[in-house]
Order: structure tokens, then C-alpha cells, then sequence
């Protein structure tokens, strides 16, 4: 399964450094493949390969990266070349556009795009899809124990301000932008907030909470919840239906405050050789009962109006996250690469961390 680690430390600055220091080691991917796909371990059917050859006589490798970081440091080492097809997170898409190493989506390549709500044509780190389509999006929040907490939770300040009856038993996402965004979602501010001051009241407010906390986590918190070691904790939807799917009793909640919209995407490279197969997967993708295996498998909505519609109505019976529509999905903020503000982030959440 995935981890969405990959906003941590990361700005076209960062990614320079990070790409600086990969350099002698990355000469790319050597294959014989008509298609390199680089995507997170489990984000697509194991058989895709087959599926994708029988379809359209193509050959597919792919190649699993850990974090938005991996593969952003051999991108920008090997400016894309070996790879044709990644999967990458908004902010990094983003960066990848500024850096010229994305190459411009051919519409008429992909009539699939058409299945997309309207919603996820028009989101504003690339309006139009130029050179991204989504793939999977969704909210952060909290995921919390109905059975364990005296009142369910419905403000950010639930987490960060706990009650007597569940401290120590709450846990936060500990990527820099997740664990920011709890903070600034609570004083009201933007998700990528950049001003110096503001960011520094955030981290006064998250050292605070870390004295409740039983952990930082990013991997295991559905299953602190499930075997009832965390009673709330903060969450991603779809892992927070991880936890659903082992026990009833577990919830999950948009706190008043608003959420992140968080956004996965897929692009293809600039220095590509197989643009026109690279439209082809791209397509294959959107088909209709090929974007319902993500909703299906990976509890992530996906910004796919044909999928989605195909989907059991019993999951989103059992997952009521499933069911949340593009349009309130859409009013909560994207997040957004934040460029030179990255390192006022990385410093608050370091000094947050060593706090006492």
C-alpha cells in the first residue's frame, strides 16, 4: 500500500539538492519495455501489464517509487529520461511543469478525459489538464473510535487541544504538510500559508499538542485505532477506511475547520520516446472500469464520474467518505507546491519535533 509521505521537505529548491546528491548514482531505467511506469506499490491492479498488452499489444515495466521524493531526485537527475509515464502528487507535478520536464498532454490522444467531472478539469494547479490528469483525490481529517471518546469529534482543536479522556491516545500525520495544515487549518489560515509569522504561531500551537500525543505516524494509525491504542487520530479518508473495513466502531470526520484537498496525478515525461503509447496508458487508466479498481481497492475517491457511478452503492455504505461529491470536495484548499516557503516549514517542523 502506498504512503503519502511524499509532500515532506520538498521545493523546487529542495528537489535541486536532493537531485544534486542522486546524480552519480542515477543513470535511469535501463528495459526493453514500449512503457516505463513509475507509481507507488499497489496504486494499480498487479495485472496491468497483461491487461494493458491485451488491450492495446503494448509491453509495460513498471517500477514502484516509496515517496514523492524518490522519484522526484532521479527525475531531475536524469531529467525524466528513462521514464515515461509517473504518478506524483500536485505540488510535484507542479514542480516538474516549472522545470520543463512534463510534456503537454494530447487531448485527442486521450477521449477518455471525458469520463472526468467537470471539477477535475479545472483544479487550479493545472486548469484544463495541460499536463496532468488526476488520479486519485480526497480529504484529511479525523478518524476516531466512536465506541472510545465521550463526544465525537468535530474541530481540529479535538486533536490538538484533546480532552482529559484521550490524551495520550492520539496520534498526527507526521509529514510537514499534513502536520502544518492541522495547525493552520485550526487558526484559520491557508494550507500553504507562507507568512513567516503565521507559520510560527503554528508551531507554537503544534509544540502544545505534541505534549498529548502518543505518537507521530504516518503508517500504523488506523491500527493503533483498531486495537485501541489511539482513540482519535489524524488521518487521510481512505486509510481511516482501512481501519473501517477491521472495525464498525471507527469514524471519520472533516473537522468545521476545513480539510486539504489532496490530488495524485499522472504525467508523462518530456524526454519520453514513447509519447503516443504514454497517451494510450493515460486512456486506458480513465476507462471507466479501470479507474473503478482504485476507488475499489484503494478506498481513494477517484475524480472519474463513469467509475464512480459504476461503484456498489454498499461501498460508500460502509466507507460514507467514498461518498463525498467533487463539489465538496472542491471547496476545501489544494494544496500547493509552496516554493521558497518549503524551508520555513521544514525548520517549524523540526524545532516542533525536538521540542520537549
Amino acid at each position: 500500500m502506498r504512503t503519502k509521505s511524499g509532500y515532506a521537505r520538498t521545493s523546487a529548491f529542495a528537489v535541486k539538492l536532493l537531485a544534486a546528491t542522486m546524480l552519480a548514482g542515477s543513470a535511469g531505467v535501463v528495459n526493453a519495455a514500449d512503457l516505463v511506469i513509475s507509481n507507488w506499490d499497489g496504486y494499480m491492479a498487479k495485472d496491468i501489464a497483461e491487461s494493458f498488452k491485451a488491450a492495446t499489444g503494448l509491453e509495460i515495466e513498471v517500477v514502484n517509487h516509496a515517496t514523492n521524493e524518490e522519484i522526484m531526485g532521479k527525475l531531475m537527475a536524469s531529467q525524466g529520461k528513462g521514464y515515461d509515464v509517473v504518478f506524483v502528487s500536485s505540488p510535484f507535478a507542479e514542480i516538474l511543469n516549472h522545470q520543463g520536464l512534463v510534456e503537454p498532454l494530447d487531448g485527442a490522444a486521450i477521449p477518455n478525459l471525458a469520463n472526468l467531472y467537470p471539477e477535475a478539469v479545472n483544479l487550479a494547479y493545472d486548469p484544463g489538464n495541460v499536463y496532468s490528469v488526476p488520479y486519485t483525490w480526497g480529504t484529511t481529517g479525523l478518524c476516531y473510535r466512536s465506541d472510545l471518546v465521550k463526544t465525537a469529534p468535530d474541530s481540529w482543536m479535538n486533536l490538538l487541544a484533546p480532552s482529559d479522556d484521550i490524551k495520550g491516545k492520539t496520534t498526527m500525520l507526521a509529514t510537514d504538510r499534513w502536520l502544518m495544515a492541522a495547525g493552520e487549518l485550526a487558526k484559520g489560515y491557508s494550507v500553504n500559508e507562507a507568512d513567516p509569522a503565521k507559520i510560527a504561531e503554528v508551531k507554537d500551537l503544534l509544540i502544545q499538542a505534541k505534549k498529548t500525543l502518543l505518537a507521530y505516524d504516518d503508517t500504523t494509525f488506523y491500527s493503533k485505532l483498531v486495537s485501541g491504542e489511539a482513540s482519535l487520530v489524524h488521518a487521510w479518508d481512505g486509510w481511516c477506511n482501512y481501519g473501517i473495513t477491521e472495525n464498525k466502531d471507527i469514524k471519520f470526520v472533516v473537522p468545521k475547520e476545513g480539510s486539504d484537498l489532496w490530488v495524485d496525478t499522472i504525467v508523462v515525461m518530456k524526454n519520453s520516446e514513447k509519447k503516443d503509447a504514454a497517451m494510450k496508458f493515460i486512456n486506458f487508466i480513465l476507462d471507466a472500469s479501470n479507474h473503478a479498481w482504485a476507488a475499489e481497492n484503494i478506498l481513494y475517491k477517484v475524480p472519474n464520474r463513469a467509475a464512480m457511478e459504476s461503484l456498489d452503492k454498499a461501498l460508500i455504505e460502509q466507507y460514507p467518505n467514498m461518498g463525498m461529491t467533487p463539489a465538496e470536495l472542491t471547496k476545501y484548499e489544494l494544496l500547493r507546491d509552496l516554493g521558497a516557503a518549503q524551508k520555513d516549514y521544514s525548520r517549524a517542523v523540526s524545532e516542533i519535533k525536538a521540542a520537549n
